[in-house]
């Protein structure tokens, strides 16, 4: 059990990789804070892993977008267990292909707040309790963030400032034993690469060349990046901060 009575929130934690982080860290007897705006998908998920223990998860309606929304979320998170040990700010969204030209500033500003300000955010109102445990503060960025992606500019931009978060707060937050690092995935298996790939012209062969850039000649899954952010929770990595961990599956290699 090497995360047992501590206490993580995971933001966007009703599917995808949020889920698969609820659910390894539910496993490793943690109590779990799930956050997301889809009530029913969120509850049922929190009933499931709470069943299956050993840990218990609990769901709490929250817009990641409105700050206020996510301080409220927990201050309920620790009125609920009495702690909290961490925080993995991993709700985001990914905009349909869309190129410059065709992304308004309006766009772009709604991503940061979703994207972007809830990590800021998310770090800022976890602080407080943080300190008091010496927790862990994981931002769930992206590949992107240093590779780039054709007509994803504004998504690239919100991942690349998730990294520059990470590594200044590290810094800053060092002295209080607070360890913040980030998760970089390339191609994982959820309903968001799924969503992206249906604005596609050919949503199928997209996942099939998605699938064949990692040197396993598959996507990764989101309970292995779970089981990255528990290693990032756990003492595992008691000497790692401010690292961008590029969970890619060798994606980027051969070059």
């Amino acid at each position: 059990m090497r995360f047992q009575d501590r206490v993580v929130i995971v933001t966007g934690g009703s599917k995808g990789i949020g889920a698969g982080c609820a659910r390894v860290f539910c496993q490793e007897g943690g109590l779990v804070a799930i956050l997301a705006r889809g009530t029913e998908e969120g509850e049922s998920l929190a009933q499931q892993l709470s069943d299956d223990g050993p840990g218990r998860a609990i769901f709490i309606q929250c817009d990641v977008s409105q700050h206020k929304q996510l301080g409220q979320a927990v201050e309920r998170t620790v009125a609920e267990f009495g702690r909290l040990d961490c925080i993995i700010n991993n709700a985001g969204a990914h905009p349909p292909a869309t190129s410059l030209d065709d992304t308004s500033v309006e766009m772009m500003e709604e991503l940061m707040r979703t994207n972007y300000i809830s990590t800021f955010a998310g770090a800022k109102y976890a602080l407080p309790h943080l300190r008091k445990t010496k927790g862990t503060i994981i931002n769930m960025s992206s590949m992107t963030a240093i590779l780039g992606q054709d007509r994803s500019s504004a998504y690239c931009a919100t991942k690349g400032a998730q990294v520059s978060l990470t590594k200044a707060l590290a810094i800053e937050l060092g002295p209080d034993g607070i360890r913040v690092n980030a998760i970089l995935p390339s191609n994982i298996d959820t309903p968001l690469m799924r969503d992206w790939a249906a604005t596609l012209d050919d949503p199928e062969s997209a996942l099939a060349r998605v699938s064949a850039m990692q040197v396993f000649g598959r996507m990764g899954t989101s309970e292995e990046m779970g089981r990255i952010a528990l290693f990032l929770a756990t003492e595992d990595s008691s000497f790692l901060t401010g690292q961008a961990i590029e969970a890619e599956g060798g994606a980027s290699l051969d070059y």
